[in-house]
C-alpha cells in the first residue's frame, strides 16, 4: 500500500451546504439539497398537483361511468345516482384542504368557555375520547407542567395550550398516515402558530423562538413514542445498514482521513472523548432541540480538539474529516432514525440559520460521506479497499523508511506504536482474566449458597424458650451432694 503524500483530505465548499435553489439558508441531503422552507414548498407544489390529477382522474372516471350508464338505460335512467358519490368526494377533499387552515383560528382570539383560573388549563368539552397520550395526569407530567408555567407569564398563553394539546392529541388518530404525512401536519402548525405569535410580538423574533421551543418541547415529548421511528417508514433497516457499515470501516485511520488531530495531547484526547460520548447521547434525548445541542456540543469539542492541535483556530476543512473521524468512532445508535426525527419535526428554524443548523448540515453530509466512502476517498486503491472491507487484512502503518536514517523521534515514535500493540494485547489477556474471575465469583457464591441452604435443611435452627429467672438462679438445686461442700471461705485479717 502506498499513501500519495500529495492528496489533499476532504473538502466540501461551503455553498454546497445551503439549499440549492439559492435562498441562503442551509440545505439537507434528505430533502434533496433544499432548505426546510424551500421542500415544503415543493413539497406543498407536488402534493397540490397530485390532488388535481386525483380530480381530473375522478372526473373522467365520472363521465365514463354517466356515458355508460347513459347507453345502458337510454337515456331513461337519471344520472343523479352517479354524482352523488363525486359531490361526496369533492367535499371530502374541500374539508381536508380547510383543516389546516382552521386548526390555529383561535389563538389569540378569547374563549367564552375558557375558565378564570390561572394556575392550571383543565380541558373543556372533546367532541372526541382523549387518546392515551392525554391520559397522564399533568400533575404527574413534569414537561406539561413546566409548558405551564411558561405560559402563564403570557397574555395568550391559554389559548396557545389549548390548541397544542388539541393538536398532540389529534395526532394519536394519525397513525397510519406516512411520516411525511405526520411532517407536514407538524410543521403546519409550527408555521401557522409562528405566523401569529409574530403578529402578537410585532416581529420580535427571539421571544417567538423562545415560545416555539417550548411548544416544540411539549408536543414532541407527548408525541415521541408515535413518530420516532415509525413502522410507515425504512428508518430502522437504513439504521441497521449504517451500523454495518461502520463496523466495516473499523480499519479507517486517522491518517486515511486526514484528520489535524493529535490524540497523545491528553486535552485533545478528553475533547475527543467528550466529543463521542455527546454525539452517542443523542439517542437518548426525545426533543429534537436537545438532540441538535448534543450535536453541537459534539461540534464545538471538534473545534477545540483541532485548535489545541494546530494552535490556531480550526477551518471548515479540518471539521468535516474530523466529524467523519468521530463517527465512525462513536458509531451511534440510531443515527438515522434520529436525523430523519430532527429533520421531520424540529423547528424549521433552527435547521435553516444558525450553528445548529450548520452542525446538524455538516453532520448528514458526513453520514452521506461515510455511506458512499470508496477507495478513492481513502488514498487506496479498489483491491486494497476491498481487501479491508473483507476483513482479510489489516492497513499497517509506515514503518521508519519515511523517516531520516538515524530519526531519534521517529525511532521513538515506532517503539511507541509497538509498545501500544503489546498493551492492546495485554489488556485484552487482563479482560479475558477478569471475565473468567468474575465467572468463578459467580460459580463461588452459587456454591457457597448451595451448602449453606444444605446445612440449613439438614439441621433446622432449634428455638428454645428462654429459661425463667428462678431456674437460673437455682443453678446447683438439683445438687444432692450440696450438704457434703465445705464451707465459704470467710476474709480474714492478720497483724502486720
Amino acid at each position: 500500500m502506498s499513501h500519495r503524500p500529495e492528496r489533499r483530505g476532504i473538502h466540501v465548499d461551503q455553498s454546497e451546504l445551503l439549499c440549492t435553489k439559492g435562498c441562503g439558508f442551509y440545505g439537507n441531503t434528505a430533502w434533496q439539497g433544499l432548505c426546510s422552507k424551500c421542500w415544503r414548498e415543493e413539497y406543498q407544489q407536488t402534493r397540490h398537483k397530485q390532488i388535481q390529477d386525483d380530480h381530473a382522474l375522478a372526473e373522467r372516471l365520472q363521465m365514463e361511468e354517466e356515458a355508460a350508464y347513459a347507453n345502458n338505460h337510454q337515456g331513461a335512467a337519471q344520472p343523479q345516482p352517479a354524482v352523488a358519490p363525486f359531490s361526496k368526494f369533492e367535499e371530502r377533499k374541500t374539508k381536508e384542504k380547510s383543516r389546516k387552515v382552521n386548526t390555529v383560528t383561535k389563538f389569540f382570539t378569547p374563549s367564552a368557555k375558557t375558565p378564570p383560573k390561572k394556575d392550571s388549563v383543565p380541558g373543556e368539552a372533546q367532541s372526541t375520547p382523549s387518546p392515551s397520550v392525554s391520559r397522564k395526569p399533568l400533575e404527574t407530567d413534569c414537561t406539561t407542567q413546566e409548558f405551564i408555567d411558561f405560559l402563564k407569564t403570557l397574555k395568550p398563553g391559554r389559548e396557545i395550550f389549548k390548541q397544542c394539546r388539541a393538536f398532540t392529541e389529534s395526532m394519536a388518530y394519525k397513525r397510519d398516515l406516512g411520516a411525511d404525512e405526520l411532517s407536514e401536519c407538524v410543521q403546519d402548525f409550527y408555521q401557522n402558530l409562528s405566523d401569529r405569535l409574530h403578529t402578537h410580538f410585532k416581529g420580535s423574533s427571539e421571544r417567538v423562538e423562545s415560545v416555539m421551543d417550548e411548544v416544540e418541547r411539549y408536543m414532541m415529548t407527548r408525541l415521541y413514542e408515535e413518530v420516532f421511528c415509525p413502522e410507515t417508514t425504512d428508518d430502522e433497516k437504513k439504521d441497521l445498514a449504517v451500523q454495518k457499515r461502520i463496523r466495516a470501516l473499523h480499519w479507517v485511520t486517522i491518517e486515511m482521513l486526514c484528520v489535524p488531530v493529535d490524540e497523545e495531547i491528553p486535552e485533545v484526547s478528553d475533547n475527543v472523548v467528550k466529543a463521542i460520548t455527546d454525539v452517542i447521547e443523542m439517542d437518548s434525548k426525545r426533543v429534537p432541540r436537545d438532540k441538535l445541542t448534543c450535536i453541537t456540543r459534539c461540534s464545538k469539542h471538534i473545534f477545540n480538539a483541532i485548535k489545541t492541535t494546530k494552535k490556531e483556530a480550526a477551518s471548515a476543512d479540518d471539521f468535516l474529516p474530523t466529524l467523519i473521524y468521530i463517527v465512525l468512532k462513536a458509531n451511534p445508535p440510531r443515527l438515522q432514525s434520529n436525523i430523519q426525527y430532527i429533520t421531520r419535526f424540529c423547528n424549521p428554524s433552527r435547521l435553516m440559520s444558525g450553528e445548529d443548523g450548520y452542525y446538524f448540515t455538516n453532520l448528514c453530509c458526513a453520514v452521506a460521506f461515510i455511506e458512499k466512502l470508496d477507495g478513492q476517498s481513502l488514498n487506496l486503491s479498489a483491491e486494497e479497499f476491498e481487501i479491508y472491507m473483507s476483513g482479510q487484512a489489516s492497513p499497517q502503518r509506515p514503518q521508519a523508511a519515511p523517516s531520516p536514517p538515524g530519526s531519534a523521534a521517529f525511532s521513538q515514535m515506532n517503539e511507541r506504536l509497538d509498545l501500544l500493540t503489546g498493551l492492546g494485547v495485554r489488556q485484552e489477556r487482563v479482560m479475558e482474566g477478569a471475565r473468567r474471575l468474575e465467572s468463578d465469583l459467580i460459580d463461588w457464591r452459587d456454591g457457597v449458597e448451595h451448602k449453606v441452604q444444605d446445612v440449613l435443611e439438614r439441621f433446622p435452627l432449634e428455638m428454645h424458650p428462654p429459661a425463667s429467672p428462678t431456674a437460673s438462679s437455682a443453678i446447683d438445686a438439683d445438687n444432692v451432694e450440696n450438704d457434703l461442700l465445705p464451707p465459704p471461705l470467710q476474709p480474714q485479717l492478720f497483724a502486720g
